[in-house]
């Protein structure tokens, strides 16, 4: 696989969005589980974009708007018409008292807590409270952040479609791209359901979905992504890893979807790992190239928070795969008999 091929997030009002295979996901950068400093984080981002790394995702959740502030201070060094951007509606962030603050897993961050709103209102105060705090109006792609039953419960979620599409969220969104103001909308989820759902209700470009078509797990192939290439959406992939198994492997501790790791998964891991070790092939080297043999794959963003890590992703993202490892997966049941394979692209 070659890192400087560029890849597209179709749509159709306007010219394709290119993406390198390999993007960026600035979670880590927002201090996620422990602190980084300031230096590290630039350091990191210089690394992804040395390395020709130039499509970054980054949201106002991570680090309570510190992510995207790191990324103002790359994007003034950077080309900003070399590169693709997304950001995320759906929290919007509040000054607070210290009690109130709201981390969500992540360590020294701003004094603000988060509000959910994907109302008409809500989707503009965010866009444009990250249009200030990253320093540009050039984002190319807004994600509706988390509107899935995962984050909100199954009443919960429903409340927010509502509020997206009967108290104006979809309309700022597309009132955002036919003005130009971004280049494609979309929801950056944990399930492809609500994705395949938002797909029934209106026009969305691109999904950034997060964990459910990887090695381990192929469901989505059954409906969800052939709707995607029917309808020329697009996928940029996160949580090729499924957080964190299908880099370690099964290891005690391993965790599956941020949580230990049953059983069932860990076997099934086992199985994926010996015949990757059968073929003298890194099971996560499998894991981050599988997904991008699917059309509707665009792109995958493992996350990294230091400049040692993206060199990581790189080597890992540019090991060769046998692929006859592709074919002993298949033939042993261990991956969707439809899965397309990095072997036919």
């Amino acid at each position: 696989m070659n890192l400087t091929r560029t890849n597209v997030l179709n749509h159709r009002t306007k010219s394709p969005l290119e993406l390198t295979q390999l993007g960026f996901g600035g979670g880590p950068l927002g201090n996620l589980y422990r602190r980084i400093a300031d230096e590290t984080a630039q350091a990191t981002l210089d690394a992804a974009w040395a390395a020709g790394i130039r499509y970054f995702d980054t949201a106002p959740q991570y680090g309570l708007g510190r992510s995207e502030m790191r990324f103002a201070e790359a994007l003034s060094r950077f080309d900003a018409h070399a590169l693709t951007l997304s950001t995320k509606v759906g929290r919007v962030l509040h000054d607070c008292a210290p009690e109130h603050v709201t981390p969500e897993a992540f360590v020294d961050v701003p004094q603000k807590r988060i509000v959910f709103d994907y109302t008409y209102d809500g989707v503009m105060r965010s866009y444009e409270d990250s249009v200030s705090r990253l320093g540009t109006d050039q984002i190319d792609i807004l994600f509706l952040h988390d509107i899935d039953a995962g984050t909100h419960g199954v009443e919960g979620s429903e409340d927010k479609l509502r509020e997206l599409f009967n108290q104006g969220g979809y309309h700022a969104l597309a009132e955002l791209r036919d003005a130009d103001r971004i280049a494609a909308i979309g929801a950056g989820v944990n399930t492809w359901q609500i994705c395949e759902r938002l797909l029934g209700e209106a026009d969305f470009d691109g999904f950034l979905l997060a964990g459910r078509y990887t090695l381990l797990e192929q469901e989505a192939l059954d409906s969800f992504l052939p709707l995607c290439v029917k309808r020329d959406v697009g996928i940029i992939l996160g949580g090729p890893y499924n957080s964190g198994i299908l880099a370690t492997g099964a290891v005690e501790g391993a965790r599956y979807d941020y949580a230990p790791a049953s059983e069932e998964v860990l076997q099934r891991v086992r199985k994926l790992s010996d015949v990757c070790a059968a073929h003298k092939t890194p099971l996560i080297a499998a894991a981050l190239q599988f997904p991008l043999a699917h059309e509707a794959v665009k792109t995958v963003i493992p996350g990294a928070s230091t400049p040692d890590e993206v060199r990581q992703n790189i080597k890992i993202f540019e090991t060769p795969v046998p692929a006859a490892l592709w074919s002993d997966l298949k033939a042993q049941g261990l991956i969707h008999p439809d899965a397309p394979l990095p072997e036919d692209i």
